[in-house]
């Protein structure tokens, strides 16, 4: 046993929000065991995680074995298991790192304390799982939730559990997007099946920002320190053929690096009363400055260790659908990049398509005379069409399978589709208010937020006028 203590400081946190405390592991270890403390509080929060002999410093492509956050203070690597969020394998000889992400620290300072134990019992070297291909043959409109966590990182749920939560929500696609690891995959990789296809994912988590990356195998490294970092990021994920998403930017968490250049950015998540009006504006203004790049939604669900019943704050609220060939990994993945797609309320929630003539959502035409816009499930409420000014039409949807001609005179730069609640409003925050009863709620769930804010059900994504982009 190996006990190591230190003192830090805020300036170790404007040196560097990573700290670093080395050991040394000789050859033949099979199993290490970690434990941490400090003096958590309110103002003192330290995240955990650990690295191999193969890192290189930011941006590593290697000795990347994991990461919990603030979850745990403690955790086990070895040749055949590891702790959840860790990544088990080769024990690789030489210095390893316990990394401390210094999240918050206060005045004073913390003490910290590792205590670390080396194993050299003999054990099996038990390869990563494999991945798995699967396909549901078919076109259609197919659903899911793209921004969820199981006990791999700070959800108190297994991914069995959340497996069976995407079941009960009928959802056909899941991305599981635990932060800063992907040691998720040891569930997700050999259960993905044509009946529910897991996607690839990992929440790249920093203190100013948090960002998706999706489809790929591969690590991304998240020690990002300054704002041109996000273009670094950027680069590691579209060098290895991943998407990038831009998460939840908004209150309390808003994106504080520069703008990459994304494929996505997360316009929804969780309930729509939950500041994501301040997303969606931003998205709005991207697109008005002739950005391109498609909304998805997603709910960021933290399992819980028990299965919960359907309601508006549980798994696929809110719900990306997708127009695919096939249900397949890589159909989801170029259906998020093009935009063929819209986020709805849930599993349940409206189906909102804009078309003009052939062209579908994500595409782009030369002139915009009109839109056929097909809405179902939101017999009463509005649909809005929105250019890059503003709101230029809104039409009340006037049955439950309705589709209508609306015609535009010369939108600027593209078109998107809001339903907004109006026969269902009163539904639709009971049912919310019901949820959220006995609990303190915060201010924007306050009765002047909700009485002001248009409440979306459905959001599409644009169709773009190309000749006014060039």
């Amino acid at each position: 046993m190996t006990t190591i203590t230190a003192h830090v400081t805020r300036a170790d946190q404007a040196a560097n929000p990573y700290y670093y405390i080395p050991f040394e592991v000789p050859e033949g270890t099979t199993r290490i065991d970690v434990t941490f403390s400090y003096p958590k509080a309110e103002d003192c929060i330290i995240d955990l995680g650990a690295f191999d002999p193969r890192d290189t410093g930011y941006p590593t492509a290697d000795g990347f074995r994991g990461w919990s956050g603030g979850a745990r203070d403690r955790f086990f690597i070895a040749t055949d298991d590891a702790t959840p969020g860790y990544i088990h394998g080769e024990i690789h000889p030489g210095t390893w790192n316990v990394i401390l992400g210094l999240y918050k620290v206060p005045e004073q300072g913390a003490m910290i304390r590792a205590d670390i134990a080396l194993d050299a019992t003999p054990r099996a070297l038990v390869p990563q799982p494999e991945r798995s291909f699967p396909v549901r043959g078919g076109a259609g409109w197919y659903k899911g939730d793209l921004h969820c966590h199981t006990y791999h990182s700070d959800a108190k749920g297994s991914p069995e559990t959340l497996h069976a939560a995407a079941r009960q929500a009928g959802l056909d696609f899941l991305a599981i997007a635990d932060h800063n690891t992907i040691s998720q995959r040891r569930y997700f990789h050999p259960h993905s099946s044509p009946d529910l296809v897991f996607v690839r994912g990992m929440e790249v988590t920093t203190a100013v920002g948090h960002a998706n990356v999706f489809g790929l195998d591969e690590w991304i490294d998240f020690r990002m320190t300054r704002p041109s970092d996000a273009h670094v990021l950027e680069r590691l994920v579209h060098e290895r053929g991943g998407l990038l998403s831009i998460n939840h930017d908004k209150p309390v968490i808003p994106w504080d690096y520069e703008l990459p250049a994304a494929d996505c950015q997360e316009v929804w998540q969780s309930t729509w009363l939950d500041w994501n009006w301040v997303a969606l504006e931003r998205y709005q203004n991207r697109l008005a400055s002739g950005m391109k790049f498609s909304a998805i939604g997603g709910s960021d669900y933290h399992q819980p260790a028990d299965l919960r019943p359907e309601g508006p704050l549980v798994l696929a609220r809110p719900t990306t659908v997708l127009f695919l060939p096939e249900l397949s990994e890589d159909a989801i993945l170029a259906a998020m990049k093009s935009g063929h797609g819209y986020v709805t309320e849930g599993p349940n929630g409206p189906h909102l398509e804009i078309r003009a003539g052939a062209v579908v959502m994500g595409g782009g035409v030369d002139m915009l005379l009109g839109l056929d816009v097909t809405v179902r499930g939101a017999a009463g409420d509005n649909v809005v069409l929105i250019d890059a000014t503003g709101p230029i039409a809104e039409v009340e949807i006037e049955g439950n399978d309705w589709t209508k001609r609306v015609p535009l005179d010369r939108p600027t730069g593209f078109v998107r589709a809001e339903v907004i609640a109006v026969a269902s409003r009163d539904r639709l925050v009971g049912e919310l208010q019901a949820v959220l009863k006995g609990v303190q709620l915060p201010d924007h769930f306050k009765g002047a937020r909700i009485s002001e804010q248009p409440l979306r059900r459905a959001l599409s994504n644009p169709i773009y006028i190309e000749a006014q982009r060039c």
